[in-house]
């Protein structure tokens, strides 16, 4: 799924917020099909407030984490938030 060409990317990170633990299996699935892009991850269960928070480091074109973070946003009781470097790397 890696592109070629890598100096068209942009370090990104996709901060997520999980209120529906009934989605976790389909965003590992969906974090899984985009394994080639994803530099690391971090989620921290917040037990207290019943929602998970992750944030997704990314190494890829602003395309594919457009697409990403539209597919994570669409689940429901899953919110999003994207930051994309300004330097293409």
């Amino acid at each position: 799924m890696r592109d070629i060409d890598a100096s068209e990317n942009n370090i990104s990170i996709i901060s997520v917020i999980v209120e529906d633990r009934a989605v976790a299996n389909r965003i590992n699935d969906l974090l899984n099909q985009y394994g080639d892009y994803i530099v690391g991850r971090l989620g921290v269960p917040y037990k207290d407030k019943r929602i998970s928070v992750i944030c997704i480091v990314l190494d890829a074109p602003s395309d594919i984490v457009s697409a990403l973070s539209g597919k994570l946003g669409m689940y429901q009781g899953v919110s999003t938030k994207t930051v994309v470097s300004k330097k293409k790397y």
